[in-house]
């Protein structure tokens, strides 16, 4: 699996949830999850990888077919690494479109699952498009010089998030396949996937949400609790998108929480 890679941790028999897979959002990759591994490392083996089509260099100048940037796609390639892993169910943690990945991969897989960590995804953008991303996408320079011009671009979080993902300030992907992956977002919803979750799920939602409003509180709601009452829903005030690098104090705070009272 291409950039797949084991960041150890504890597994099953040390007491540990065996396999924690991070699942990065849309134009990342599995290095900007960083920050947060040494501290999932006491709960599990960590694990991250890099999403088709954010595979670097490579990726430039493909032209992938519909059913290659469905959301099926990658819940596929979700289900395979944690085959290929062989630890048991895993901990899905993850990131805007990882966490749809998430949510869907215990959907269809359920064996695969043990438990979610969803952050700042809702299940239904139908009648958003990409359109207006265009205008800012075309004012990406082809290469970003260093850290810095990044940051003055994109603000000090997500500048250092892209620039992670980047390779050596170049985009490790195709602007209109990452396009293409969200628009197909704008078409369809995930509420039947979400309906068929049945392993406790933690959801947190930015104050400042990309997210339809009102959704992710409505997940929790929806029959989730009945369902799995280890779940949790937690709106995280003065944070962005990226919550977990944005306010990684209450980010790491809630998960380590539920991760403590799943093992109790």
């Amino acid at each position: 699996m291409i950039g797949l890679l084991d960041y150890g941790g504890r597994d099953r028999e040390d007491g540990g949830f065996g396999a924690i897979v991070l699942l990065h959002g849309l134009m990342g990759r599995g290095r900007t999850w960083r920050r947060q591994i040494p501290w999932l490392r006491r709960y599990g083996r960590v694990f991250t990888f890099d999403a088709a089509y954010h595979q670097g260099a490579f990726d430039h100048g493909i032209v992938p077919a519909a059913e290659e940037i469905a959301t099926e796609r990658f819940v596929a390639d979700v289900g395979e690494l944690i085959t290929w892993i062989d630890r048991g169910p895993a901990v899905l943690v993850g990131h805007s479109m990882g966490g749809l990945h998430a949510w869907c991969t215990a959907a269809q897989f359920p064996e695969l699952v043990s438990a979610l960590v969803v952050e700042d995804m809702a299940p239904d953008f139908r009648g958003r498009t990409t359109g207006d991303w265009t205008p800012w996408f075309a004012s990406w320079p082809d290469r970003f010089d260093g850290l810095d011009e990044a940051v003055a671009m994109f603000g000090e979080v997500a500048g250092r998030y892209f620039y992670e993902a980047f390779d050596d300030g170049r985009l490790h992907g195709s602007i209109p396949v990452w396009g293409a992956i969200a628009e197909e977002w704008g078409t369809r919803d995930f509420w039947a996937q979400w309906d068929s979750v049945r392993v406790p799920s933690l959801l947190v939602e930015a104050e400042f949400t990309v997210t339809p409003p009102g959704q992710m509180a409505a997940m929790a709601a929806r029959g989730g609790q009945a369902r799995h009452p280890q779940s949790a829903y937690l709106k995280v005030p003065g944070a962005g998108h990226l919550v977990h690098d944005d306010r990684p104090e209450v980010y790491r705070g809630a998960v380590e929480a539920f991760l403590s009272g799943l093992a109790r």
